[in-house]
């Protein structure tokens, strides 16, 4: 009797271990099945992301194909051309007319002075009337004559730029080549030799606009206008599609004029070039 007790004790025993120990396998498999869970859920955003980020790359390359072949067409460089000239006669026209006021204040200044000197004169002959009748010897009399030579050459350049602004860039040439050929050590020959190269650029003659203003650089290097002809130069290789040379004069320009007013448009446009895939 007391070894069936035993026995069935005994059996009591494993039955309760066994359980415990399948229980012990179920949460241990569950365990397994969560982890294994979150790790394909994570594993499938990660591919998400990816897919999206590829997506994203692939998008930004086909916008930078399609803004490069728009920098490439040539309405756009005609455009930007365009763009410079009229910025170029704008600077060109807000330099004249700040010239044009300084000469009205300097003309202004010397008629007041001119005014309290004759009128000092003529109170002292007032005060002397015998002296009515005679001219004092230290009297300036007003020169308002103007060299001829000089007042043709600024008339005749006026001309010629009155037609470019017109648009009459035909005539304008022919006009700023018979004042080169007039006045060839004028005051304004290396402006009008650079306005000659415009005219040319205008005319879509981009080759013959190169040499003029490679004339304009070899004659007259210390111009004013040397820094505005190598950048029409940089136009003109645009748009014969000659990128790495225009690239070539911008870097030119931007080392032997650093302090020019044409600097940060050359920057820009050099920019624009060097993001171009060649």
């Amino acid at each position: 009797m007391r070894k069936l007790i035993l026995v069935t004790g005994i059996l009591l025993g494993l039955s309760q271990v066994t359980q415990a120990a399948l229980f012990d396998d179920k949460e241990a498999r569950q365990q397994i099945q969560d982890l294994q869970q979150k790790f394909d859920t994570q594993n499938q955003n990660t591919q998400a992301t990816l897919d999206s980020i590829k997506k994203n790359q692939q998008s930004l390359e086909q916008r930078i194909v399609s803004l490069e072949s728009v920098i490439k067409s040539q309405g756009l460089m005609d455009l930007l051309g365009q763009v410079d000239h009229l910025n170029q006669e704008l600077s060109r026209v807000q330099g004249e007319l700040e010239i044009a006021q300084h000469n009205l204040e300097i003309t202004q200044q010397r008629q007041k002075d001119l005014y309290g000197d004759t009128d000092s004169r003529l109170r002292k002959l007032e005060a002397n009337p015998s002296t009515n009748n005679q001219v004092p010897d230290n009297v300036v009399q007003p020169n308002n004559s103007i060299p001829a030579e000089s007042s043709g050459e600024s008339k005749d350049f006026e001309a010629a730029q009155a037609l470019s602004k017109a648009g009459k860039y035909k005539e304008a040439f022919d006009a700023y080549n018979k004042f080169i050929e007039t006045y060839p050590n004028g005051q304004r020959t290396s402006e009008a030799e650079y306005e000659l190269g415009l005219t040319q650029f205008s005319l879509k003659n981009y080759k013959a606009a190169i040499a003029t203003q490679q004339k304009l650089l070899k004659q007259f290097p210390d111009s004013v206008k040397a820094p505005d002809a190598t950048f029409n130069i940089a136009n003109c290789q645009i748009q014969l599609a000659d990128i790495d040379g225009a690239k070539k004069t911008l870097h030119e320009l931007l080392t032997k004029y650093p302090n020019s007013e044409v600097v940060p448009n050359a920057k820009r446009r050099l920019s624009v070039l060097e993001s171009i895939k060649r």
